[in-house]
């Protein structure tokens, strides 16, 4: 490869996430910008071993900034994890002439743009594409806001028939190792208890929290589990068998990945799709691209791809304090 960068691909990798397109869209058009050629790279590591490669313009990214989901599609790839599959990726690579590729996903996307940095020498970045928050370097990721707001817009309608039927509901959110999403929307929601991976959940402590807030007349009972750490029929039978009292559960589930994305998700993505295209400008390759504090903030692949939240115990907390 050479030092300097003509055309440059683009891909998304792994879950959707609200505001994708809206990264994709400021990648192009500031690579077009720069006097630089760029190819769309359909449905990942995948499609990126099978050369499924689209060469862009910039009317390519035309009316796409307010819509979810990803025009580029999006896949896993157990093939990408071999050896094999990562030299096939390469090939490609080269023969098309690509001079870096931009990587917009979450934890595994950035695992496979460091293995073809460290591993292959191709220039990468990543762009933090995840719904739930998980990656270190960035104060969010693009598409959690909307993914939230998501969650709270159908949790406030089970709200209101909780209350009718004074019910106790919990509702299932997504994240498998991250529960970032159900605490966010617990505290938003004002839910009464939360249930995620982080924490280990004393089932007698909630149902005794249930049956003393009966006592004292509360009609009503709100709890949010994240996917990874309790499926909400358990916790709902769980409850119903500890307390005689009704519960029911409801399974919120991939509509929290699509949706038009909200101004936050929107904005963060357009600037960092800019900041990624310039960092391969400079030379500054096998990077994430985030914001902290409202800064750019840059470190490298390896270091970005867990974080523990330090933010989870406050929100505990404060979720049973206010119940």
């Amino acid at each position: 490869m050479g030092e300097k960068i003509a055309k440059i691909g683009v891909l998304t990798s792994g879950g959707d996430g609200p505001g994708m397109n809206a990264a994709i869209r400021s990648v192009v058009r500031t690579a077009f910008f720069n006097g630089l050629q760029v190819d769309g790279i359909m449905r990942g590591y995948q499609g990126l071993i099978e050369d499924e490669i689209v060469p862009y313009n910039h009317r390519s990214v035309s009316n796409i900034v307010n819509r979810g989901g990803t025009i580029l599609k999006t896949a896993r790839s157990q093939a990408f994890r071999t050896i094999e599959g990562q030299q096939k990726a390469v090939d490609v690579i080269r023969r098309r002439g690509i001079d870096a590729v931009v990587v917009i996903g979450g934890d595994g996307s950035y695992l496979g743009a460091n293995e073809l940095f460290t591993k292959w020498h191709i220039p990468t970045v990543g762009i933090p594409g995840t719904i739930d928050n998980d990656l270190f370097g960035t104060d969010q990721t693009i598409g959690c806001n909307t993914a939230i707001n998501t969650a709270l817009d159908a949790i406030d309608k089970v709200r209101d028939t909780a209350n009718s039927m004074e019910r106790i509901f919990v509702i299932e959110v997504m994240g498998n190792r991250s529960g970032y999403i159900a605490m966010e929307v617990a505290v938003g929601a004002g839910a009464e208890d939360v249930i995620v991976p982080e924490f280990k959940c004393n089932y007698r402590e909630l149902c005794d929290n249930i049956q003393a807030g009966h006592d004292k007349g509360k009609i009503s009972w709100m709890i949010v589990t994240s996917e990874g750490a309790a499926r909400a029929h358990i916790v709902a039978d769980t409850i119903t068998n500890m307390t005689g009292f009704e519960t029911r559960s409801v399974v919120l589930g991939h509509v929290q990945r699509g949706g038009t994305p909200c101004g936050a998700d929107r904005i963060l993505a357009t600037r960092l799709g800019a900041v990624a295209v310039d960092e391969l400008l400079k030379g500054n390759y096998g990077k994430a691209i985030g914001l902290v504090q409202d800064k750019v903030n840059i470190i490298p692949l390896a270091d970005a791809r867990k974080r523990d939240n330090d933010i989870y115990k406050d929100r505990y907390n404060l979720i049973r304090m206010l119940r």
